[in-house]
C-alpha cells in the first residue's frame, strides 16, 4: 500500500510541475497580444495554477512521508521527530527533496503574486523559469544521478522532463482553449487559432527533442543490455511506454496535419466546427494516453535499471546479433532490402494522403508494407539463444579466475580446441564438425559468456561437443569461460605497444589480489582512481640488469604517481628472493605471483610478434602500464624487439602524458558480458 501511495504521489507531484509548467509557456506564447488574458479560457487557466503549485508541495510531503515509511519500515517512526530530521540532513535524498521543496514554495509564491498583479508576459516567462526549477532538482534523485552525480549525467535528464513539461503540460491549456472556443468574436478566434498554430510550430521540434534525449537516457540505463528490453521489469514498461509514444505522435501528427488546418478555416464554418470538434476529441485522448505515459515513467524511475538487471533465463529460442551475422553470406543484401521496403512504407502514406485514402486504407496498407520489411531485413539478424544466454557471471573476471580456467582447459578442451584454442588440437580432424578459432577470429566477442556456459554445461547440438556438468562445477565453467575471454582478449591486444594513445583507454586487463615481501597486501581495484601501476613480471636472473634501473629511477616513478609491482614468472628460491629485495623500494609478489604472470602472459602478443604456433613463446620479462581507471594503456615486450621503456625516460613520458589526462571513464566492470 505505500508503495501505491507513493508512487501516486510522484505521479500528482509531477504531473503538476510539469502543468504548471507548460502552461506558463502557453500563456507566453498566447501573450503577443494582451487581449489573451482577459479570455475566457486564459483566466480559468490562471485560476488553476495555484492548485498545481499546492500540489506540488504537497506531493512532496507525501513522497518524504512514504520514504520515510519504507525506510524505518514502521509507520509509527513518523511521529518522531528526530527521525525526519535525521533523513533530511544525513541523507542525499533528504538533501533533494529540501531543495525541491524550497524551490516549490518559491514557485507557490510566484504564482500566488502573478494572480493578484495585472499580468502581462514577462510575468509568466518569470513563472516558467521558477517552474523548471524544482523539476531540475528532481533530476538529482534519477537513476543517472544516483550512479554519477555530474553534471554531464544530469543535462540529459533534466533537459528531457523540461522539454516534456513544454509539450504534455500545455495540453491542458490547448484544451482549455478549445473548449471555451464558443464565442462569435471574430478577432478572439483568429487571435486563438493563431495560438495554437504558433503551440504548434514549437510542439514538433520540442517532441523531437524529447525523443532524441530520451535515446540518450535509455541508452545510459541499458548500457548495452538492450536484450533486457524484452526479458525484465523495467524493459516491459519501457516497451509499454515506447508503444504509448509512438500513438500519442501520430495522434499530434493527424492533429496537426489535419484538425487543426480544419479549425483554422475559420471563413468555413462547417470546417471550423468540425476542426474543433475533432481537435477536442484527439487532444484529449492525447493528454489521457500521456498522463498513463507519466506514470509509467514514475514507475520505471523507481524500478531497477535494465543494465542492473539480471536476465537469468532468456525466455525466446533467438536474439539479434548484427556482430555474429552481418559476414554471413546475403545477410547484408537482405537487411538493406528490407530496410527499402520500410522505405516504401513512408512513400506509400504520404501518397494515401494526397489521393484522400480512406482511414483504413491508410493506415493497413502502409502497415503491411512496414511488416513485409521487417520480415525481410529482421530474420537474417538472428541466431540460437539458450535460457543462459545473458546469464551474468558468478565469478570476477582476475587473474585466479583465469589461472583456474587454464588448467580445466589444458584437462579437457585442449585435446581439440588445441593449446591456443585456434580449433587445431590432435582430436580435431577426426571431429565431424570444424572447430571455431577462439583467439584470431571474434567467435568469443559474437557470442555472449552465457552462450558458452551452455554450451561448456550441456554440449552443442548437432556437434561431438560434450557437456561438463559432471565433470566441472559452475564456477569451474566460469573459470574456462573467463580464460577464454582472456586469451582473445589478448590476441585483440597485440595492437598495443610501449606508446598509449592519449585519451583512448579500452583494454580492461584481469584483476587481481596479492601478497608481498614486504608485508604489504592489495589488488588492482584499490589502486583505481588514485596510483598508476607499472605491473613488471620478471625472471631471475635474466631481468636483474632491469630491476636494478627501476631500482635507481623509482623515486622518479613515485614523483609521477606510480606503483611498481614486480611478479616472478617463477617461484623465486629463499636466498634469491633476499639477495633481490635488499634495498628494493617496490614489492615483490610472492602469494598470487603464478595467477598474475599466468594470466598476463596471455597479453605477450605483438603486431610483429603474433606468437601462433604450438603452445606459443612466453617471454622472461614483460611491463604493463595500468592508468588510475584501471585501464591497459601500454605495453613493453623486448623479447619482441621493441625499444620500449629500456630507456626510462620514455616510460617517464608515457606516465606523464596518463597524468595529464582529464578524461572520464566507466570503471571496469569485475565481470565479463
Amino acid at each position: 500500500m505505500i508503495e501505491v501511495i507513493a508512487a501516486t504521489a510522484r505521479w500528482v507531484q509531477l504531473a503538476a510541475n510539469l502543468i504548471l509548467l507548460g502552461s506558463c509557456v502557453f500563456l507566453v506564447i498566447a501573450g503577443t497580444d494582451k487581449r489573451i488574458f482577459s479570455v475566457l479560457w486564459a483566466r480559468k487557466l490562471e485560476r488553476l495554477l495555484p492548485w498545481l503549485a499546492l500540489c506540488i508541495i504537497a506531493g512532496l510531503l507525501v513522497i518524504l512521508t512514504t520514504t520515510i515509511s519504507q525506510t524505518t519500515g514502521n509507520i509509527s517512526k513518523l511521529l518522531q521527530p528526530d527521525i525526519w530530521m535525521g533523513i533530511v540532513k544525513d541523507t542525499r535524498m533528504g538533501q533533494i527533496w529540501i531543495g525541491r521543496e524550497i524551490l516549490a514554495i518559491l514557485l507557490f509564491c510566484v504564482v500566488f503574486y502573478i494572480c493578484k498583479v495585472h499580468r502581462t508576459r514577462w510575468h509568466y516567462t518569470l513563472c516558467a523559469v521558477i517552474a523548471v526549477l524544482p523539476l531540475t532538482a528532481g533530476s538529482l534523485a534519477s537513476h543517472a544521478a544516483a550512479e554519477e552525480f555530474s553534471v554531464v549525467s544530469i543535462i540529459p535528464y533534466a533537459f528531457h522532463i523540461i522539454l516534456v513539461g513544454i509539450w504534455f503540460g500545455a495540453l491542458p491549456a490547448f484544451l482549455l482553449l478549445i473548449l471555451q472556443n464558443e464565442t462569435n468574436d471574430k478577432k478572439t478566434s483568429v487571435l486563438n487559432i493563431e495560438t495554437l498554430k504558433r503551440f504548434s510550430l514549437i510542439a514538433l521540434p520540442v517532441m523531437m527533442l524529447i525523443i532524441i534525449t530520451g535515446f540518450i537516457i535509455v541508452d545510459r540505463m541499458f548500457d548495452g543490455n538492450y536484450a533486457a528490453l524484452v526479458a525484465t521489469p523495467y524493459g516491459w514498461l519501457l516497451s509499454t511506454k515506447l508503444v504509448l509514444l509512438g500513438i500519442i505522435l501520430i495522434i499530434a501528427f493527424h492533429v496537426r496535419s489535419y484538425w487543426l488546418p480544419l479549425f483554422s478555416n475559420y471563413a468555413q464554418s462547417g470546417d471550423h466546427q468540425a476542426g474543433r470538434q475533432g481537435l477536442r476529441k484527439w487532444v484529449l485522448i492525447e493528454f489521457v494516453l500521456a498522463l498513463i505515459l507519466l506514470l509509467l515513467a514514475t514507475v520505471i524511475a523507481n524500478t531497477t535499471p535494465a543494465k542492473h538487471s539480471v536476465i537469468e533465463d532468456w525466455p525466446y529460442s533467438f536474439r539479434f546479433s548484427i556482430e555474429a551475422t552481418w559476414n554471413q553470406p546475403n545477410v547484408a543484401l537482405q537487411v538493406w532490402a528490407g530496410l527499402a521496403v520500410m522505405v516504401i512504407t513512408v512513400v506509400m502514406y504520404q501518397f494515401g494522403r494526397k489521393q484522400k485514402w480512406g482511414v483504413m486504407r491508410l493506415i493497413s496498407f502502409p502497415s503491411l508494407t512496414l511488416l513485409s520489411g521487417m520480415a525481410i531485413a529482421l530474420p537474417p539478424l538472428t541466431i540460437e539463444a539458450y535460457p543462459e544466454t545473458y546469464r551474468r557471471s558468478s565469478v570476477p573476471f582476475d587473474a585466479a579466475s583465469i589461472a583456474s580456467g587454464s588448467t580445466h582447459y589444458a584437462e579437457h578442451c585442449v585435446s581439440c580446441h588445441g593449446q591456443q584454442g585456434m580449433g587445431n588440437g590432435i582430436k580435431s580432424r577426426t571431429l565431424s564438425t570444424k572447430l571455431p578459432d577462439m583467439l584470431t577470429e571474434q567467435h568469443t566477442s559474437e557470442h555472449t559468456p552465457g552462450d558458452f556456459y551452455h554450451w561448456i554445461t550441456n554440449g552443442m547440438k548437432n556437434t561431438d561437443m560434450p557437456g561438463f556438468v559432471d565433470q566441472l562445477s559452475v564456477e569451474d565453467r566460469w573459470d574456462v569461460i573467463n580464460f577464454l575471454h582472456a586469451l582473445s582478449r589478448g590476441y585483440q591486444a597485440r595492437i598495443l605497444t610501449p606508446e598509449i594513445v592519449p585519451n583512448k583507454p579500452y583494454h580492461q586487463p584481469p584483476n587481481f589480489s596479492y601478497a608481498a615481501n614486504d608485508g604489504s597486501r592489495s589488488n588492482l581495484q584499490e589502486l583505481r582512481g588514485n596510483r598508476n601501476v607499472l605491473l613488471v613480471t620478471f625472471s631471475w636472473p635474466q631481468s636483474q640488469e632491469r630491476i636494478e634501473q627501476l631500482k635507481q629511477s623509482y623515486d622518479r616513478l613515485n614523483e609521477q604517481n606510480v606503483t611498481v609491482l614486480a611478479v616472478p614468472t617463477k617461484e623465486l628460491s629463499p636466498e634469491d628472493l633476499t639477495n633481490m629485495s635488499t634495498n628494493l623500494p617496490f614489492p615483490i609478489i610472492t602469494q598470487g605471483a603464478a595467477e598474475i604472470s599466468g594470466s598476463y602472459v596471455l597479453l605477450r602478443r605483438t603486431l610483429s610478434h603474433p606468437d601462433l604456433l604450438g603452445r606459443g613463446n612466453h617471454p622472461d620479462h614483460m611491463e604493463f602500464l595500468i592508468d588510475r581507471a584501471g585501464y591497459l594503456r601500454a605495453r613493453w615486450v623486448p623479447s619482441a624487439g621493441e625499444s620500449g621503456w629500456a630507456d626510462i625516460d620514455q616510460l617517464i613520458k608515457q606516465v606523464s602524458l596518463l597524468n595529464r589526462e582529464s578524461v572520464t571513464v566507466a570503471v571496469p566492470e569485475d565481470t565479463i558480458r
